[in-house]
């Protein structure tokens, strides 16, 4: 049965979709730690532990996600950009990408932030604007 990654990679499900090629697909967190936190994952593999993927699906991963946060360290205003990988509620390998401005925003215990579908649309807009220019 599909994941509910792949289901909204494939389009299925409505994402706030930051970027896009072949392989991966990243899209805003509707559960956000910050504005602009976003999820990258592998399109055409389903597997829960990111070490599992094999080495080009894993170095593939690691640079999109890089690319997707050069582009949303530029849309959004922050100090750096947040990495975690966790892997324990959605079983299908993801980075989450999290705009900082200090450690305590990389805190997955804390509220997540509440955005209208009109704040989560102009920061996706925003992200995939700078991920086109690179």
């Amino acid at each position: 049965m599909p994941t509910i990654f792949t289901k909204i990679a494939k389009g299925e499900i409505p994402s706030y979709k930051v970027a896009e090629n072949d392989d991966f697909y990243a899209f805003l967190d509707i559960n956000p730690l910050t504005q602009g936190h976003t999820l990258v994952i592998p399109k055409n593999v389903e597997n829960d532990y990111i070490f599992n993927l094999d080495d080009d699906t894993y170095l593939g991963l690691c640079a999109f996600a890089k690319k997707v946060a050069k582009a949303l360290k530029a849309a959004v205003p922050c100090k750096r950009i947040g990495v975690a990988v966790l892997g324990m509620e959605v079983p299908h390998v993801h980075i989450h990408l999290v705009p900082l401005q200090t450690e305590q925003d990389l805190d997955f215990r804390k509220k997540k932030l509440e955005l209208t579908p009109e704040e989560f649309s102009r920061t996706a807009a925003a992200i995939l604007e700078e991920y086109e220019k690179l």
